[in-house]
């Protein structure tokens, strides 16, 4: 039986461990991404946030394993192994999937654990009730490469070696069929504040459906646009750590 220390292993990376921080950080990484996305973030937010990156299955260090079919399969895994951790306030911070995934963790802590997010911030996707059909996970591998590319979420150098790509393609098509086939279910907004942030030429979602996200939360909204595409956050990570730690460092019950 796996023991919570071992799940822990699995799950939650600690790049910078702050174990007296007032405010956890949980970072869900996009589509085929990594919890080493989030090492910068780790690095670059203050002493009073301990950042905790989700290493999904099936990649890096996890490869053997099966990755989670659907969105509501691993948002039940993300959040069992999160319970351990709500004795801080929790902010959650996920990037394209990891936006939509957060949303239903969010939903998760709080219908079934009456554990409300210090806020949710929503990166690059549209809201879950602004549906788009999408089939990127239907191509063949050059097909999937090419949006890897298009996006550029993937350094070029690591496109361009075979047996790289050979082994994180299967990770990438499971991400992708599993945010491509969500569907959003009805229920409660959030009481979370959210945060939606978006590129403006971002070619997976609008601005007018990044501020659908408004319609799912009771708490407090906001939306900021930033010049650049999907990975417009590599550009802009100075202004979004601020943002998180500004985040962060506000009372819990008024956040």
């Amino acid at each position: 039986m796996t023991t919570s220390a071992e799940l822990n292993r699995l799950w939650i990376r600690r790049y910078h461990p702050r174990p007296d921080a007032a405010v956890r950080v949980v970072c869900l990484p996009h589509a085929g991404g990594s919890a080493s996305f989030y090492r910068p973030v780790s690095a670059g937010l203050p002493a009073g946030t301990d950042v905790l990156a989700v290493q999904y299955p099936g990649r890096q260090d996890r490869r053997a394993e099966p990755c989670a079919a659907t969105i509501a399969e691993l948002a039940d895994q993300v959040t069992s192994v999160l319970l351990e951790w709500t004795d801080r306030p929790l902010v959650l911070f996920g990037h394209s999937m990891g936006a939509t995934l957060g949303f239903e963790v969010a939903r998760r802590l709080e219908r079934d654990h009456g554990v409300v997010p210090h806020a949710l911030f929503a990166s690059g996707r549209r809201a879950p009730s602004a549906s788009r059909t999408e089939t990127v996970h239907l191509r063949d591998d050059d097909g999937l490469i090419e949006e890897i590319r298009l996006l550029s979420g993937t350094d070029t150098a690591v496109l361009e070696d075979p047996e790289v790509i050979r082994m994180a393609l299967p990770a990438i098509r499971a991400d992708y069929r599993a945010a491509e086939t969500y569907v959003y279910e009805p229920g409660p907004a959030l009481r979370c504040p959210v945060w939606s942030l978006v590129g403006d030429d971002d070619p997976k979602v609008t601005v007018e459906e990044a501020r659908a996200w408004s319609l799912h939360t009771e708490g407090a909204f906001a939306l900021r646009v930033f010049g650049g595409g999907h990975f417009y956050l590599t550009a802009h990570q100075r202004e979004i750590l601020r943002l998180i730690a500004d985040c962060a460092a506000v009372p819990a019950a008024t956040a």
